[in-house]
């Protein structure tokens, strides 16, 4: 069968010109759905076009509860019936013109600065991507190096999966809070940083780039993760962490003949940013979707995806379409955080998160995820963290760890209580983790040396 070669290769110019002739259309109707609000998308097609508007969608803590997309031929069409955060309606007034501005002339086109890391400017800091081999106490090595050379860690966020791990750091020079630019120093943190990702056991290769400005935070972690293969088992690493039964998705990859399409279903728990991972992932492989159907409206979600390869032809081998098969389950799987969810909430100061994951590998504890954030004076971060041998994180030691850190600091976020394992047999279960008198702070003093907190008591 002859491939059929899409509108992708269309002269810029000529694309240039059908986008102000026909500029993108987005309405939000309100009324049609009693439960949802329809968002409405017009436009002329060009690659990437689904990404965006998704994009958009998903920056904006939107979800999507159902979605029909046709992209076929010159034009794009889509309907997403969505809500906020909480299960309402959208009562926000600028997502029609946020969806218009990324399919705009001035859009753009896979390079949004908005991610779910807070920075506060593109241009105030020195980006660093980091992949390699996950093991234990490796988050605390890289902050403990970036501390010792003078870095202020501005934000970040870091993924685990299949035992790679891939983060993207914002950084700044301590004294001057300006991005890190001398190209010797730059030299210095990259080969510092390969060293310590390298390790004795990384037979893939450690990874490590420098570059002022910033990009789309977890568009970037699905490209790390995708290009170091972490969709890849080859027996020698051990992921250390497991995904229960109903966690794994469901992906099947088949061809329909008559119509030239490759037909891609995936089922698996619902959660938020679902549909912009699959799509990321797709469009990294080089794969268009030209209509697609996403169902999501209860624990489960299924998405159905008609596509092509760019050179217009369908998935041609069995390789092929395994390959996609492992892509897809990756992107699912390396976004869902496994552990204990623990919340810092205080004062930010030079050497925080070296200090803080220092505690976590002293007493045990493997990060499996984590995001970073400052506000201001403000650190807001997050860390999903397990036992380094695998096993369920015992409650001493989570209050050893908070009573270092400090309680009013740390706290321990109660959906993920029933990762933490009550070490002593004869206490009854409770079904909840008690976070009102569990942990006590050893000493003040401890806390200001330490330099998380002025007063523990002006923290209640």
């Amino acid at each position: 069968m002859d491939c059929w070669s899409p509108s992708l290769n269309v002269d810029q110019e000529f694309a240039k010109l059908l986008n102000r002739m026909h500029p993108p259309r987005v309405t939000v109707d309100n009324i049609t759905d009693r439960k949802a609000t329809l968002i409405k998308v017009d436009s002329a097609n060009k690659r990437g076009s689904l990404l965006e508007v998704v994009q958009v969608l998903t920056d904006l803590n939107i979800l999507i509860k159902r979605a029909y997309i046709s992209s076929d031929g010159e034009w794009f069409m889509d309907v997403f019936h969505v809500t906020d955060q909480y299960g309402n309606k959208l009562t926000e007034d600028n997502v029609a013109d946020r969806i218009q501005q990324s399919l705009g002339p001035r859009g753009c086109s896979f390079r949004s600065l908005r991610g779910s890391v807070g920075v506060q400017s593109a241009m105030q800091h020195t980006t660093i991507e980091l992949t390699g081999r996950d093991r234990p106490g490796l988050l605390s090595e890289i902050f403990a190096v970036l501390s010792d050379l003078k870095c202020n860690v501005v934000a970040a966020e870091i993924w685990t999966h299949n035992s790679r791990m891939a983060s993207i750091v914002y950084i700044t020079d301590n004294s001057t809070r300006l991005p890190v630019e001398d190209p010797d120093r730059l030299t210095k943190i990259k080969h510092l940083l390969v060293s310590i990702l390298k390790g004795d056991k990384d037979k893939r290769g450690a990874q490590t780039a420098v570059s002022l400005g910033s990009t789309h935070t977890q568009r970037r972690l699905h490209q790390l993760m995708y290009a170091d293969r972490d969709y890849d088992t080859d027996g020698s690493d051990s992921d250390l962490s497991t995904i229960s039964n109903n966690e794994k998705p469901l992906v099947t990859v088949e061809n329909f003949s008559e119509k030239g399409y490759t037909v891609v279903n995936a089922r698996c728990r619902d959660r938020p940013k679902l549909l912009f991972d699959v799509v990321c992932t797709l469009t990294d492989m080089q794969y268009v979707v030209f209509h697609a159907t996403i169902i999501a409206e209860g624990a489960e979600a299924s998405q159905e995806f008609y596509i092509r390869h760019t050179d217009g032809c369908p998935i041609s081998s069995e390789a092929e379409r395994q390959r996609v098969i492992h892509c897809l389950e990756a992107a699912i799987k390396r976004r869902i955080s496994e552990g204990v969810r623990l919340e810092l909430s205080g004062e930010d100061r030079v050497g925080l998160l070296s200090d803080v994951t220092r505690i976590f590998r002293e007493n045990g504890l493997s990060v499996t995820s984590a995001e970073v954030t400052t506000r201001g004076s403000k650190a807001i971060n997050t860390f999903y963290v397990m036992d380094s041998s695998g096993d369920e994180v015992k409650s001493e030691t989570i209050e050893a760890v908070r009573s270092e850190i400090g309680e009013c600091i740390l706290k321990v976020k109660e959906d993920s209580v029933s990762m933490v394992k009550n070490s002593n047999p004869n206490s009854p279960p409770t079904g909840r983790f008690s976070l009102s008198h569990l942990f006590r702070t050893r000493s003040e003093k401890f806390l200001y040396t330490l330099g998380l907190i002025s007063s523990c008591s002006e923290v209640a």
